[in-house]
């Protein structure tokens, strides 16, 4: 079994994103032996924006320049390393009520016509299904328990949809909301994911 784990926060030690995806992926092995991880990281290993130089994959023309080839391989690269996934752990912070950039740039070198979706005569089917997707969303405030809060945030729900547009129905979400409304919240927002860690990896090792 494959796992990709992935990191997008730019804050190192201090990302709760990051303590939880560790936590995440060491239950996963400890409940599934002999699973071999790839560890991702967008902050250091960073996968630059879609240029014009990197459109290759998307508009099917060969590369003509040493840059092109250059970013058609990077894009290469990422999206056999997720397809050969059947495990991804991805870290989601809440960056100004959305995902990181560093995230987004990847999810557009994946996100790759005949390869990761197709169009139809009915429309958009998704080519990467059969995988779990668990991710650790975390938030400094909490969104989720009111309307506004949903309203606002553009992390979770976007996160939700693409991979569903890519055909991954089996998304789980780890959520650890109000880290940074005080250490008593924290201290209970982590107690939280933890719970859910365990469920999700328990819920797995069952399947």
């Amino acid at each position: 079994m494959q796992l990709l784990h992935i990191d997008s926060a730019i804050t190192g030690d201090q990302s709760v994103s990051r303590q939880l995806t560790a936590q995440t992926v060491a239950a996963w092995v400890a409940s599934h032996p002999g699973t071999q991880v790839q560890h991702l990281d967008l902050a250091t290993d960073v996968v630059p924006h879609l240029s014009a130089d990197a459109l290759g994959f998307r508009t099917g023309q060969a590369a003509s320049t040493e840059a092109q080839r250059r970013e058609n391989a990077l894009s290469e690269a990422l999206v056999s390393q997720f397809l050969a996934a059947d495990v991804v752990v991805i870290g989601a912070p809440l960056y100004n009520f959305t995902i990181p950039t560093q995230l987004k740039a990847w999810i557009d070198r994946i996100a790759q016509a005949g390869r990761t979706f197709t169009y139809t005569d009915k429309g958009p089917q998704g080519l990467a299904g059969g995988k779990t997707v668990i991710v650790a969303i975390t938030r400094g405030g909490v969104y989720s328990t009111s309307e506004g809060g949903r309203a606002m945030e553009h992390q979770e729900s976007y996160l939700q949809t693409v991979l569903g547009f890519l055909g991954i129905t089996d998304v789980r979400f780890v959520r650890a909301e109000g880290v940074a409304m005080g250490p008593d919240a924290k201290v209970k927002a982590l107690a939280t994911a933890e719970g859910e860690i365990a469920g999700h990896t328990a819920e797995a090792a069952l399947a």
